[in-house]
Order: C-alpha cells, then sequence, then structure tokens
C-alpha cells in the first residue's frame, strides 16, 4: 500500500503559556503521520491528547519545536489554506438548529466559497459525493437537530470530506456512541484514509477497538512520553503492558487485546470445547471460579450438544451457576 509522509513534527513540545507561566504538557515529540493510514492517539486522562491534537490542528501553539504539514511549516499558514489542508472534527454535542443536513455537509465547502458563498456546480458534486461516502444519503433533507448522535457524528465527517483536505483530525470521534457505532464510525474512517488517500488522525479513549482498527497508535502519558507503532508491534514489545496494565486488567498478548483479571477464589473442572464450552467459562470466572481444577467429583461439560453437571443437565448458564454456587457453598 502506497503511503507518503504528509506530517512531520520535530522536537515539538504542548502546553500552556502566559505571561507568568509555562506549562509543559508533553515534550519532545518527534514522529510522522502518513497518508493512507488511520493513526489513533491513545493515553490516560491528563495525558495531554487533546492538547497535542489541538497543537497540531493550530488551535495552539507550540511551546517549542516545528510541525510541518505537506512540506510546510504549521506557522506559515494562512487561516484559509489551512482550511483547505485539515478538516477537523471535535467532539463537543452540535448546537445547531434549523439548518438541514445538506447545508451543513455544504459549510465545508467555506474555505472556496467563503461563508455566505455561492456553489457552484463542482461545489455541490463534492457536497453529494462527501454524503455518499460516509454512507448518509438518507438524512438529506433532515433538519440537523433531529439527528442521533452517531447521524450527527456521520454528518460531520461528511462536512470533513467536503473540506477536499488531505488531512483529518477527530478529537473522540466515538464518544456518545453506542458499540455498535463505534465501530461503525471507526471502520468508516479507515476506509476513507485507504480510499480517498486521506491521512486520519484522531484520539480516543476505545482502547479495544483502537487496537483492532488502528494502522498506527501513538501511546501518549507523562512519564512515558509518546511511543509509535503498529497496535501488534507495540504489544510485541511490551509497551501495551507498560502504558495501560492495572491492577485487574492485564494485556494478552495471544489476542493483542486486554482481558479483566478476575480474583478466582474456588475451583472447579470443565469439560468440552467450543463456544459453548467458553461462555461457561468465562461466566464462572466472573463468579470466581477457575476452571482449571482436576476434580472428579464435581465436573462441568460443555458444548453444543448442551450443558451439565455431574450427569445433570441444565437448560441455561444462569441456571447453572447457581447449581455450581450450591456445590461450592459445601466444599
Amino acid at each position: 500500500m502506497r503511503r507518503n509522509e504528509t506530517i512531520r513534527v520535530v522536537g515539538l513540545d504542548t502546553g500552556y503559556s502566559d505571561r507568568k507561566h509555562t506549562t509543559v504538557i508533553t515534550h519532545d515529540i518527534n514522529a510522522s503521520l502518513y497518508s493512507r493510514e488511520l493513526t489513533c492517539l491513545l493515553g490516560p486522562n491528563g495525558a495531554g491528547k487533546s492538547t497535542l491534537l489541538k497543537t497540531l490542528t493550530a488551535f495552539l501553539p507550540p511551546l517549542k519545536g516545528d510541525i510541518m504539514i505537506e512540506g510546510r511549516l504549521l506557522n506559515v499558514y494562512s487561516d484559509s489554506d489551512l482550511a483547505k489542508v485539515i478538516g477537523v472534527v471535535l467532539t463537543e454535542r452540535l448546537n445547531i438548529n434549523n439548518m438541514s443536513v445538506d447545508e451543513l455537509v455544504g459549510m465545508g465547502r467555506s474555505p472556496y466559497t467563503g461563508f455566505w458563498g455561492h456553489m457552484s456546480a463542482y461545489d455541490r458534486h463534492i457536497v453529494d459525493e462527501s454524503i455518499s461516502l460516509v454512507g448518509i444519503d438518507g438524512l438529506r433533507g433532515r433538519m440537523v437537530q433531529t439527528l442521533s448522535d452517531g447521524e450527527r457524528q456521520k454528518v460531520m465527517i461528511a462536512k470533513a470530506l467536503a473540506q477536499e483536505t488531505p488531512e483529518i483530525f477527530l478529537d473522540e470521534p466515538t464518544a456518545f456512541l453506542d458499540y455498535p457505532s463505534k465501530v461503525e464510525i471507526m471502520q468508516l474512517l479507515q476506509r476513507l484514509s485507504r480510499e480517498r488517500d486521506k491521512t486520519v488522525f484522531l484520539s480516543t479513549h476505545d482502547l479495544e477497538l483502537a487496537l483492532q482498527i488502528a494502522d498506527k497508535v501513538w501511546l501518549l502519558d507523562k512519564p512515558h512520553g509518546v511511543t509509535i507503532g503498529t497496535p501488534e508491534d507495540l504489544a510485541l514489545k511490551g509497551e501495551m503492558t507498560k502504558y495501560f496494565q492495572r491492577d485487574g486488567a492485564t494485556f494478552d498478548i495471544e489476542s493483542g487485546l486486554f482481558k479483566i483479571d478476575h480474583k478466582l477464589t474456588d475451583s472447579i473442572t470443565l469439560e468440552g470445547k467450543g463456544p459453548v464450552a467458553n461462555m461457561v467459562r468465562k461466566a464462572l470466572a466472573r463468579h470466581g471460579v477457575s476452571t482449571d481444577a482436576k476434580d472428579n467429583n464435581n465436573r462441568i461439560y460443555a458444548d453444543e450438544s448442551g450443558i451439565s453437571l455431574n450427569g445433570d443437565s441444565y437448560p441455561d448458564i444462569d441456571s447453572l451457576l447457581d447449581a455450581v454456587d450450591s456445590i461450592l457453598d459445601r466444599i
């Protein structure tokens, strides 16, 4: 897959400064972003994700270092020129009334037409194309205040596409969404990066989703700074554990995802394979019961044919758990 470096940061410090004080949030970042890649910025609360994103999009000035966008220093861009290079989708809920979806997406053309500018046939074509790419043709004509959170987020992505910028930056684009909508938005952004030759950079708290979809990850926190790589390389190097592992959660190197460490105080024997056995094992772990015991007196068998405990059949996992609790209470 062909990719090109579109953004480079060199020796970048981010933070806030006034006449009396300078507060450095992130220090000495050296990194690049590429076209045709979806890059996720991950880190705990307070790590400086929003500050970094605002600095890269010129909402905040850098405290130190250089930001190169498409081969030019960020600070040499005029506001109008920058609006043709970077599209920004923020996490704040829209407070827009009496504007249709078509009109809002059309505002993405304002860098070319002016805020109240006349839309040419080409501008209308780009708006139509952006709406189709995001798959929101069915929302055309709807008023923005009638949209769900997921629908609004798609409209804002279509607006960013209508700007025809090579870079799109998003701050928590999956906030407020249910899980299927989160997946849909992330897959949409990944698809757009590839099919439209975009550099897509977003901050997110959806760690599990980012690890499955992102091409690259920027791990950010104050003790460790910034570490960059594919999710798989970062996992193999132990970076996921270093940045995110806490009591009660462990990074599983086999799956490349995090799992919850349940406190297991009892044990029982479980035999069987497949999804039913896996779900039984999961439910027992949540109840503090390990399935690693070699107990000939108490034995669960679970597979597609059914669930049994010591030869007695159970219609579902809920009833099995009651039976296991009764047995363990007697031990």
